[in-house]
This record gives structure tokens, sequence and C-alpha cells, in this order.
């Protein structure tokens, strides 16, 4: 009996979870219904003409897409800086490794010859 219980359990459980992944899926259908409902509404109540209202979409558009382009040129310098600082990161970690390669071999010798004599 107890096994009957706890199989029940799991079986509610895992039921529930399932409806709640479902409910989670219908939300992004009802969002963009809402979205769109909420624009139309906007477009059909604007104290403003037809062709105003046109126009003041037009030049938002217009600020945006000035906008999106400023960030991008900003991005790829921030980008090309950063990439600057690491090719130089890079020359000193190699000269600071080539360096001390150098003064390995050079303690090697001196120490070598210093067994031979």
């Amino acid at each position: 009996m107890l096994g009957m219980q706890k199989g029940a359990a799991v079986a509610k459980r895992y039921r529930s979870e399932e409806d709640t992944y479902m409910e989670e899926d219908n939300k992004l259908p009802y969002f963009l219904l809402g979205m769109g409902l909420g624009i139309a509404a906007g477009v059909l109540f604007a104290p403003k003409a037809g062709a105003e209202t046109r126009q003041i979409l037009k030049s938002k558009a217009q600020e945006g897409a000035e906008y999106v382009k400023r960030r991008s040129s900003d991005l790829q310098e921030t980008a090309a800086e950063a990439l600057d600082r690491g090719k130089q990161t890079l020359q000193r970690g190699k000269e600071n490794l080539s360096a001390a390669v150098d003064a390995g071999r050079q303690a090697y010798r001196e120490a070598a010859s210093t067994e031979v004599d």
C-alpha cells in the first residue's frame, strides 16, 4: 500500500511540473497579442493626425538607428583598444619569457664552466 502512495505522489509531482512547463510556454503568445493590441490602440487613439504620427514614428526610428550606430562604433573602439592592450601584454610576456630563458641559459653556462674548472 505504501508503494502505491509513493507512486501516486511521484505521478502527481510529475504532472504538476509538466503543467507548469506548459503554462510557461503559453505566456509568449499572450504577451505578443497584448503588445499588438497596445500598439493598435495607441495608434487609433493618438491625439495627432495620421501623417503627424507617422512622422513622429519615423523620426524616432531614425534616432534609434543613429543611437545603435553610435553604440556600435563605441563598442568597436573599445574592442580595438582591448585588443591592443592584449597584444601589448602578450608582447611583454613574450619578452619576459625570452629574457628568463636567456638568463637561465647564461646561469647554466656559468654553472657548467665553474664545475669544469
